[in-house]
């Protein structure tokens, strides 16, 4: 009875040392996965309590990329403001589709900015490097990138229905109001939202009163550009 007792103990401490051994492996490659190999040698450095010798010393300190504050993902303005933080006093590196633009230190909070970041027509992809201020000069990898879409020309719009100057009978409560514009755009009737499918096609049904209508249509585009037109009906009611 007391050798299956231990045998059973045995067995569950093997069972603990197995589990505890895979979990080790799995964070060790995770950890080697997004840092890479520098960051592990630092952190065993550290936990070993060791100090800089003529036999140890690590040179390739970790350097965490920066962090962006929130962009938009659409202006219509050429000129865009870029900040955000990293580790104080290091050197902030702006790439806009890959090409360097701009470069800036980060103060002792280690905030950074950049002001009047010009932009091209189209598809922007920022991103940015930290570099330590130092002899070593440590750089980070990339930052997480944002896609900035830049729009300056307004959107299409047409007004199908209903004709300017056209009139409804009294038994006419609404008039129906089709158009097109641009894929992706909103449209608003008299600032309401109106139904608008992926081809751009929108329609909404205005309610009329008696008299003189105004109707105008809004076409509004991702980057807030602004397309409007009015017509105006007359209702016997």
């Amino acid at each position: 009875m007391t050798r299956s007792r231990l045998s059973r103990r045995l067995e569950r401490q093997t069972k603990k040392s197995i589990i505890l051994s895979v979990l080790g492996i799995v964070l060790t490659l995770v950890l080697l996965a997004k840092f890479g190999i520098p960051f592990l040698a630092n952190v065993s450095y550290l936990l070993l309590g060791g100090k800089d010798t003529p036999e140890i010393k690590i040179k390739n300190m970790f350097v965490s990329p920066p962090v962006f504050d929130a962009l938009p993902s659409a202006t219509n303005s050429a000129n865009l403001k870029v900040s955000g933080n990293a580790s104080e006093k290091q050197i902030i590196t702006l790439y806009i589709n890959g090409e360097v633009v701009d470069k800036t230190d980060t103060n002792d909070r280690g905030l950074f900015e950049f002001d009047d970041i010009k932009l091209s027509e189209g598809e922007n992809l920022i991103q940015a490097k930290a570099k330590n201020n130092d002899k070593d000069k440590q750089e980070s990898d990339f930052s997480s990138s944002y896609t900035v879409i830049f729009k300056k020309n307004a959107p299409s719009l047409s007004i199908d229905s209903p004709s300017p100057n056209q009139s409804f009978s009294k038994d006419d409560k609404f008039a129906t109001v089709r158009g097109k514009t641009d894929p992706g755009v909103r449209i608003t009737v008299n600032d309401f939202w109106a139904i608008v499918d992926s081809e751009g096609s929108f329609s909404y049904n205005l309610p009329l009163k008696g008299g003189e209508n105004k109707i105008k249509v809004v076409a509004i585009d991702e980057a807030e550009n602004k397309t409007e037109k009015e017509v105006t009906v007359t209702s016997s009611q």
